[in-house]
């Protein structure tokens, strides 16, 4: 296991490959406030590469053998395959090399207290709330988020070495590689098939992950989810759950919803009334997403009083259900959601607000996921009333031609609703400013760059 101690300076200068990616992004500027010497690659120019220059961090634009000179540590991102020249050529030059997930890792190491959130769904929202819990603490926590939050100023917060907080994905089976003292469990589902075999091997890779755990760590469950509670049975480590509908360590009772469509419930520990709990966003799946936050701050020893007042003060992150604006009296809204449950999810949860019509407009991310889930993406858009896909956002993918986003338009149209593609943005919006009224809601849905649509719309901003 790669390890490294962030206070001996072993090496000097810090190479990352494909800088620009959320993680990278954030590990680039740890490893540069703890006073090392650091550079990057990324051929996307973007905020994040921007912000990264302007904090004094030297980035190329393109891939060079030259960009790696005096670099003594590579840090490669996934998306990144070893014909990269940069990494060719650190690898032929004996230069340390280390994957993204193996030096994160690392330098989860180097703290205290280490809280790894991982799940197929909510990773995000829920290391947001944990967040907004612990920034209020009298100690100075380093935050690795995998979106944008206000309150710290973006995905990044640079601490001290008491507590880390960080997100933690399966894909690539990249959990295998991290050793937290708290590791959250959200949920496990059908994802990321480009990788794994089936649910199975998905379940087993959580398993493995869980095996990494200490007695002294913490595993934090969804047991209401079939799949996560398959964990429960770990005796490596010390196990606690959380739920709605069964008895759990953590359980949220007597759900209602406030005059704005929140959740508010009753928690519970350990069979002991806590208090109220008045979540300011949208979603029955949030209030999972606030259990486990709320878990984990406990068994750390944070006070509910703080808990409470980190929960309540969430207000979402960019990206997750982000009201946007309105446009000729319709309000937009743009979500991150790009997997069938999420979709649903998602949906269900703007549904009650909608006094007109709700229109979807999904960005099917990835091949892979599209044709190996189609039959689930079909399926998942019943709270919507017209739906639109436009084209497949391929990410790190290839297009061999097997799947289209017309395919999931005839499905989603086999199940009865009403749906039609449009292959570009700007006759998307052409669409929308002729239909679009009063009272109806648009969500751009996905994981790539259909967040545009809604910006053009509002900001009448060109493509």
């Amino acid at each position: 296991m790669f390890d490294l101690n962030i206070d001996k300076h072993i090496y000097k200068h810090v190479h990352f490959i494909g800088i620009g990616g959320i993680s990278m992004s954030g590990l680039a500027t740890i490893m540069y406030r703890e006073g090392y010497e650091v550079s990057g690659s990324d051929i996307n120019i973007g905020k994040t590469t921007k912000s990264l220059e302007k904090l004094g961090i030297k980035i190329y634009h393109e891939h060079s053998p030259e960009n790696i000179i005096g670099a003594d540590l590579i840090v490669y991102t996934d998306a990144v395959n070893l014909e990269n020249i940069e990494l060719k050529t650190a690898i032929k030059n004996k230069v340390d090399v280390i994957d993204r997930a193996s030096f994160l890792n690392s330098i989860m190491s180097n703290y205290e207290v280490s809280i790894a959130v991982s799940g197929t769904h909510g990773k995000t929202t829920t290391t947001s709330m944990l967040s907004e819990i612990i920034i209020n603490l009298d100690s100075n926590p380093t935050i690795l988020l995998g979106g944008q939050l206000d309150d710290i100023g973006g995905n990044i917060k640079f601490g001290d070495r008491k507590l880390f907080l960080t997100e933690a994905c399966e894909y690539k089976a990249n959990i295998l590689k991290y050793f937290p003292t708290t590791a959250i469990v959200l949920n496990i589902d059908e994802d990321h098939l480009d990788y794994f075999d089936n649910i199975d091997h998905i379940i087993r890779t959580f398993q493995g992950y869980a095996k990494n755990l200490n007695k002294e760590d913490k595993l934090i469950l969804n047991i209401d989810d079939k799949n996560t509670s398959s964990l429960e049975n770990i005796d490596n480590t010390n196990v606690i759950s959380i739920a709605i509908n069964k008895h759990a360590d953590y359980m949220a009772k007597n759900i209602r919803y406030s005059d704005e469509g929140y959740p508010v419930y009753d928690l519970y520990s350990r069979d002991e009334f806590i208090d109220v709990v008045n979540l300011k966003i949208l979603g029955y799946h949030n209030i999972y997403n606030s259990l486990a936050a709320i878990a984990a701050a406990a068994e750390n020893n944070i006070s509910y009083e703080k808990i409470l007042k980190g929960i309540e003060s969430y207000k979402g992150v960019h990206r997750r259900l982000e009201n946007k604006g309105l446009y000729k009296g319709a309000r937009i809204i743009d979500d991150y959601a790009h997997h069938p449950t999420e979709i649903k999810a998602s949906l269900s949860a703007i549904k009650k607000s909608v006094d007109n019509k709700l229109y979807c407009i999904f960005q099917p991310h990835t091949f892979t996921r599209t044709k190996l889930l189609l039959d689930s993406f079909a399926k998942s858009f019943t709270d919507a009333d017209k739906i639109i896909i436009t084209d497949i956002y391929s990410a790190r993918e290839k297009d061999y031609g097997d799947i289209h986003s017309k395919t999931l338009c005839e499905s989603i149209v086999k199940n009865g609703q009403d749906s039609i593609y449009i292959e570009k943005f700007e006759d998307i919006v052409k669409y929308l400013s002729k239909t679009l009224e009063p009272g109806d809601v648009l969500i751009t849905m996905g994981a790539g760059d259909v967040y545009k649509i809604g910006d053009i719309l509002l900001d009448n901003k060109k493509l």
